[in-house]
């Protein structure tokens, strides 16, 4: 009777669930430095077009839901599913590209792993995923343990009392269905692809554990570090011992009785900047359990119509990148994908990357830490958002809140980004402010842009008028003169009104090209119809006040709103690069201007340089 009590309270659970994020335990930050087991590898799928493994005939949540993984006990019994004789598919991963008869597939698909596990007792465990996308129901052993919205960002339960010693079994209920109320809405121009598409892992960890931690620069200082850490468990006053070997510095933390402590050191490392990406390795040590990170410490500000890195003007050489993989279609979700991505980058003399339109695989952010590549990081509040709608905005905060949380370490990092080519309206000004509001809150470190939208006066002068230009500390727009506005020569008639106190970026502008495909200068879809418009528009720049660009986009990518045979034929065509990996001419226009930047910055001694010197930087 009492397991019967539990089945319906977890059906009763998962219905309201479906209403809001439900964590049992706040993310767990610094996976990649923790002690996991990974749950990658090949998992058994069902594809529910009608949601048969979770709704009864009359709709209800069914206590009987492909969740418990049923099993036939004799011949007479009635099991009308079964994972084990279904198909397997490698996670992570999409669907999309991983079974063809999936390609355009959007609804409900079932994912099982069973995995053997021998829980130690005064360990905790939590299961994390990466990410999936969009919606996720988890159940553990045939319970319910937590589901999660947004197709982008990790998230973690403690399944501490869900874990059994022998053979466990995980079962995830994937939902990639768009729907108008949504984080990204339904209107999107990428591939929305489903699935489990980053590592699932089990973390374990101490009763008493480091759960989340900053360590940075304090403002306007380059002889301080400060941060703070928070503790989870039993004794949330346990002290916590941190240290920094190569700067000779350690610290004992106190926490208060929430497990809040800060910290203050006198120190002065070696900056972090493109040409010389320094990395420090942190210890953070609880009770004799040691965890270790990398950091970067700089400083970023807005000063007048300038970004300055280290207290010297920095023009950010960018270029927007989707989270497409490279020489393949669907998710990248490697470490070694995310540096033949930023490789490009650099080969085209980036020294910054705008990651579109979501908060990217974890793996990107710290490869371009490594590499030495500042990073713009979003979040999916895309063209029409439901601005109107309070749970539509309770989902974007949460989406804020776990990219800002992940990733607030990372150094790269040097912009969130709150939207992209979002229609003015009084709810969207309300919507946005809001969201930019608690992004300080949580991180008052970085600074803060969006894509927005521009006027015209006249057809050649275009001006930035939107009412958030006061909120944000970087003024950016997109822009398209010469494919979707006139042809690329009316590049040279335009007259630019910008505001001049705060940095103006370019955040995205192109033109599509089928690589191999060739023509003169003014056909359509031609490399040289792309270059030209390249070569036109980095001239039009040459007249304006910018502190940087990122170009739409590195590389071609699956879009279901492209559907010109020959051409598109389900691919945006705006990448410099090719699916298959070949650059475009477009390519090395960016790449000579970029090398002029470069050197220009070098010959009058600026863009990022540590405080002090006066030798040249990237």
């Amino acid at each position: 009777m009492k397991r019967g009590l539990i089945i319906i309270l977890t059906i009763v659970l998962c219905s309201f669930s479906l209403l809001a994020n439900e964590h049992l335990y706040p993310l767990i930050t610094n996976v990649p430095n923790r002690n996991v087991q990974s749950l990658n590898g090949h998992w058994d799928y069902i594809v529910d077009r009608y949601e048969t493994g979770y709704y009864d005939y009359r709709l209800k949540p069914s206590e009987w839901g492909f969740f418990r993984d049923q099993k036939p006990q004799n011949e007479s019994d009635l099991v009308e599913y079964s994972f084990e004789d279904s198909k397997k598919m490698f996670v992570p991963r999409d669907w999309n590209t991983s079974d063809p008869e999936l390609k355009y597939y959007e609804g409900t698909v079932w994912f099982r792993r069973t995995f053997d596990f021998n829980p130690e007792e005064e360990e905790r465990y939590f299961l994390y995923f990466g990410a999936v996308n969009y919606e996720a129901l988890v159940y553990l052993n045939g319970e319910y343990v937590g589901m999660h919205r947004g197709g982008f960002t990790p998230f973690n339960f403690e399944v501490t009392e869900h874990l059994r010693e022998g053979e466990n079994f995980v079962v995830v209920k994937v939902d990639n269905t768009r729907r108008k109320d949504e984080v990204p809405t339904v209107n999107t121009d990428w591939w929305n692809y489903g699935g489990i598409t980053r590592d699932v892992l089990i973390i374990k960890e101490a009763a008493t554990f480091v759960r989340d931690f900053s360590i940075s620069l304090v403002e306007d200082s380059y002889n301080e570090i400060s941060g703070w850490v928070q503790l989870d468990g039993a004794d949330l006053r346990t002290k916590v011992t941190l240290s920094i070997p190569e700067l000779d510095k350690e610290v004992t933390i106190a926490p208060d009785e929430s497990g809040r402590g800060s910290f203050s050191i006198a120190a002065k490392p070696e900056l972090w900047w493109p040409e010389n990406p320094r990395l420090y390795d942190v210890s953070l040590v609880v009770d004799g359990n040691e965890m270790h990170e990398q950091i970067a410490f700089r400083q970023v500000t807005a000063v007048g119509s300038q970004i300055h890195v280290n207290n010297k003007p920095v023009f950010l050489r960018g270029i927007s990148i989707h989270e497409e993989a490279p020489f393949r279609a669907g998710r990248f979700n490697s470490p070694s994908e995310a540096h033949t991505l930023l490789s490009w980058a650099r080969q085209m003399n980036c020294n910054f990357v705008r990651l579109a339109h979501y908060p990217h695989n974890e793996y990107m952010v710290r490869e371009a830490e490594k590499m030495g590549i500042m990073v713009w990081s979003e979040i999916p509040v895309y063209w029409t958002i439901s601005f109107e709608n309070e749970e539509t905005f309770a989902n974007a905060r949460n989406q804020l809140e776990e990219m800002i949380v992940r990733d607030k370490n990372r150094g790269a990092v040097i912009i969130w980004s709150m939207a992209n080519e979002t229609p003015v309206s009084e709810q969207r000004n309300a919507f946005l402010t809001r969201l930019t509001k608690h992004a300080r809150k949580l991180d008052d470190s970085r600074l803060i842009s969006m894509a927005m939208e521009k006027e015209y006066l006249d057809a050649f002068t275009p001006v930035i008028k939107d009412p958030l230009m006061d909120l944000v500390d970087v003024v950016s727009f997109n822009t398209y003169i010469g494919w979707y506005d006139g042809l690329p020569e009316k590049c040279a008639k335009m007259t630019w009104q910008l505001p001049d106190d705060k940095p103006v970026f370019i955040s995205e502008f192109g033109a599509g090209a089928l690589q191999g495909h060739h023509g003169n200068k003014n056909q359509r879809w031609t490399e040289e119809y792309q270059e030209e418009l390249y070569r036109q528009s980095v001239a039009m720049f040459d007249k304006m006040k910018l502190a940087g660009t990122s170009p739409w986009i590195l590389m071609d990518f699956l879009s279901p709103r492209r559907v010109l045979p020959g051409i598109q034929d389900g691919w945006n065509r705006k990448g410099l690069v090719s699916d298959k990996g070949i650059k475009k001419k477009a390519f090395f226009i960016m790449k000579d201007w970029y090398e002029g930047k470069k050197q220009q910055r070098r010959k009058h001694g600026a863009e990022g340089m540590e405080p002090g010197k006066t030798s040249g930087l990237y």
